[in-house]
């Protein structure tokens, strides 16, 4: 069974989303791992500090069947899918890695091409997951990690009440 990660994030209250989140997604896929949370300004408008993080999980459904239970999931966390890209977000669902597929079609691209561009997704998955290898690249987390440019992408382990593997409920 191929390992999902997903970035999660928030700025509408994020800890309380964060965590419906979170159980969502156990509710559908059981036993996650899960990396400390992070908080990093809004990108691409202005708005709140949005609070992300990364989990993963096995599963043995195909990756549109994954992201079905995503947009419940997010719906279950009050996400209207008709909402702006660019604005605040009750909870966010990314798929990051869908095992080692590669994949560049209309609405699905994997891996996530933000992953190695975008600290809140990068950072967490590093943690999470130091060696496990990028598709494309052929390089790990961790490299990818230590390669990037972190003072110009700040972000701050916050603790929302619950951290890295423990359960948010």
């Amino acid at each position: 069974m191929p390992v999902v990660y997903l970035g999660l994030g928030s700025n509408v209250d994020p800890e309380e989303n964060l965590r419906l989140g979170i159980n969502e997604l156990r509710r559908r896929y059981g036993d996650l791992v899960i990396s400390r949370t992070y908080q990093n300004a809004a990108v691409g408008f202005e708005g709140d500090d949005f609070i992300n993080l990364v989990c993963g999980f096995e599963s043995d459904l195909d990756v549109r069947s994954v992201i079905a239970r995503l947009h419940e999931a997010e719906a279950a966390c009050g996400r209207e899918r008709n909402a702006p890209r660019w604005a605040p977000r009750s909870m966010d669902l990314d798929i990051l890695l869908f095992g080692d597929m590669v994949c560049d079609e209309p609405g699905l691209v994997l891996p996530r091409p933000d992953l190695t561009r975008k600290a809140y997704m990068l950072g967490p998955m590093a943690e999470l997951a130091p060696e496990e290898v990028h598709p494309l690249s052929g390089r790990t987390m961790s490299d990818l990690w230590n390669e990037f440019d972190q003072q110009a992408h700040p972000m701050q382990a916050v603790d929302i009440g619950w951290t890295g593997t423990g359960r948010p409920d």
